[in-house]
């Protein structure tokens, strides 16, 4: 069970044509994004900046498509046997580029997740709409 304080709590859905490019600027952009407080109030500082910890959680639903119908279909989300590597690949290049440890979610479990979220800051990053 993870748990963080000052940081970002990520929720990632796995694609079966996520690549190892979208992992590698996904972490980038994640690293990078400019959502934390400076002296003057201004979200201008990163991740890194604030020396922030990240707690990852795997989470399909991301993928829902409500388009037809009344029951979400999750045929964009990528099956546990390919997700899973996928996702314990991200985390450990997350970990490799903080040069430090993330916390994450157990991998396909039924979690309880509390979440204080200091500001109203909740975004949606898609590697697939990056151009």
């Amino acid at each position: 069970m993870g748990e963080i304080g000052q940081g970002l709590l990520l929720f990632v859905g796995i694609e079966t044509n996520d690549t190892a490019e979208d992992l590698h600027w996904l972490a980038g952009k994640i690293l990078r994004l400019r959502v934390f407080a400076d002296e003057n109030g201004a979200m201008n500082r990163s991740l890194q900046d604030v020396r922030g910890k990240l707690l990852v959680v795997s989470q399909f639903t991301l993928h829902a498509s409500t388009k037809k119908g009344n029951r979400p279909s999750f045929l964009k989300a990528a099956p546990p046997t390919i997700a899973e590597p996928i996702f314990n690949e991200f985390c450990s290049l997350l970990s490799m580029q903080m040069g430090r440890s993330v916390e994450r979610g157990v991998f396909g479990a039924h979690m309880t997740v509390n979440l204080v979220n200091d500001g109203p800051v909740t975004i949606w990053i898609d590697s697939k709409e990056r151009e």
